[in-house]
């Protein structure tokens, strides 16, 4: 990443996307009743917002937390989204669910800041103009990526309301999103657990260019001893 383009920033950023089942599993869970595109589309605009808000946002003023923690709360928002699709306020709970716009928007700040939480893990830059286009390129690709996982999602989900089985086991597959989002928060709180420096990975960028250049002369050096 020190030596690629943005291009190379928007190619992670679908890698990340298609590859983040934490984020996956959420999208599943908005779209699961979702039979209209055009609802489809405002709530995933919603999230897609938020997401965008703070994933931009975050990393360019270097605003950051422990991204096991950040994890953990985005696992909670993926069980959430299942209590809710399972009517768990309704019957649980005795009321009505809050409203589902403003929460997608708001997870979606949620999820947009563990997305910055791991694009501060690479070297950025310190040019600031060259730093945005990076987290922007990113971004594209994180919703290119989405837009792709959205499309199979929504896809296999309206082939399945045309059987039989999607009544009788949409309450199965709620109860197993819940399940995943329960399993994703545990090995969230096991890492932050047992990790004693959750952030030592992450480097100061000056000092991994200067890492990377007296590298690129030992490289160069030991190629000149081989040449003579």
């Amino acid at each position: 990443m020190l030596d690629g383009g943005y291009l190379q920033y928007v190619g992670l950023g679908v890698s990340h996307m298609l590859s983040g089942y934490d984020h996956l599993l959420f999208l599943f869970g908005v779209v699961f009743f979702l039979h209209k595109f055009s609802d489809v589309a405002k709530f995933v605009t919603a999230f897609t917002l938020g997401h965008c808000i703070t994933l931009v946002f975050a990393t360019f003023l270097q605003i950051t937390w422990n991204y096991y923690l950040v994890d953990a709360l985005i696992a909670i928002s993926v069980m959430y989204k299942a209590f809710d699709n399972n009517g768990g306020f309704q019957k649980h709970l005795g009321c009505e669910s809050p409203n589902l716009l403003a929460v997608v928007f708001g997870f979606g700040l949620l999820h947009g800041f563990g997305l910055s939480t791991r694009l501060q893990q690479l070297p950025l830059g310190d040019d600031p103009t060259a730093m945005l286009i990076r987290i922007l390129s990113f971004n594209v690709g994180v919703e290119i990526g989405q837009i792709a996982a959205l499309t199979v999602m929504v896809w296999g989900l309206a082939m399945w309301r045309r059987r039989a089985s999607f009544p009788r086991l949409s309450t199965v597959a709620n109860n197993i999103l819940m399940f995943a989002g329960a399993l994703l928060l545990l090995m969230q709180l096991h890492g932050y657990q047992h990790d004693s420096d959750p952030d030592s990975f992450r480097f100061p960028s000056k000092e991994h260019m200067h890492e990377h250049e007296d590298l690129d002369i030992q490289r160069s050096t030991q190629t000149g001893r081989d040449t003579l």
